[in-house]
């Protein structure tokens, strides 16, 4: 898949309730200021925010050069130590979040019938007296064969949201058959974003000791605030000459 422009970015909160959800958030906003430093296009798809703030799913679409080379490593369980902003007396937690970064995928390459697809539609949310409210703009898709649901709501119309809805689950859908084609669908699922298990982690982000550690190469990183805004660059560049 190299040299593919465009890719579907999803993360999810794992382990660790609402920190885990501001911890997807915190990736959410290091891959969309890193692809403004790349000049990439950043539009977010769909998202379901937890409790005290962060995501507990975001979905949004990356568009530019070298998007899919520079981002195809990240995808796995990244593991954050640091002092909630709840946490009175001080002590260290640990949350997950699992990143998927799925390559998009022409609509010839994946046979969608309108038979297996159940649409529905919803208003999208969002402040008030826009219109996006006031109509049913949001649209989930259900893939009845493989029980995949995917949604949009960030499109001002009911078409433009289906249109990439379909964009998601037929990038989903590519990825199952690639796996498939391999012979080990469950290993390689694992390997891509893992069950979000504080045991299965691909980074640990240590903030107390300002360290960033990426488990597959054994490296580490510091500077980690400056990261998380976006300075990805050593990271991405490091995996990339690992052969990661």
């Amino acid at each position: 898949m190299q040299g593919v422009k465009k890719i579907i970015l999803e993360i999810r909160a794992g382990a660790g309730g609402d920190e885990a959800a501001l911890f997807a958030g915190d990736l959410a906003r290091m891959y969309q200021r890193y692809a403004a430093k790349r000049g990439w296009k950043f539009a977010v798809l769909d998202s379901n925010e937890g409790t005290l703030g962060g995501y507990k799913t975001f979905i949004s679409e990356l568009d530019g050069d070298g998007a899919y080379d520079s981002l195809k490593q990240e995808s796995g369980v990244h593991r954050v130590q640091r002092i909630p902003k709840t946490e009175k007396s001080g002590r260290v937690h640990t949350s997950t979040a699992s990143v998927a970064v799925l390559p998009e995928v022409e609509a010839r390459e994946v046979n969608l019938r309108d038979s297996d697809l159940e649409v529905g539609f919803s208003r999208a949310g969002g402040p008030g007296g826009q219109n996006v409210n006031k109509v049913e703009t949001a649209v989930r898709v259900t893939h009845k064969p493989t029980g995949i649901v995917v949604s949009s709501r960030a499109e001002r119309s009911q078409h433009a949201n289906r249109e990439k809805a379909l964009a998601i689950l037929r990038a989903k859908l590519y990825e199952m058959e690639q796996l498939k084609a391999t012979g080990s669908i469950t290993d390689l699922r694992r390997e891509q974003i893992g069950s979000a298990d504080r045991s299965e982690k691909i980074r640990t982000y240590n903030f107390p000791e300002d360290r960033i550690t990426d488990h597959r190469i054994g490296k580490k990183f510091h500077a980690i605030e400056k990261i998380m805004e976006g300075d990805l660059d050593p990271v991405v560049k490091a995996l990339a000459k690992s052969g990661n």
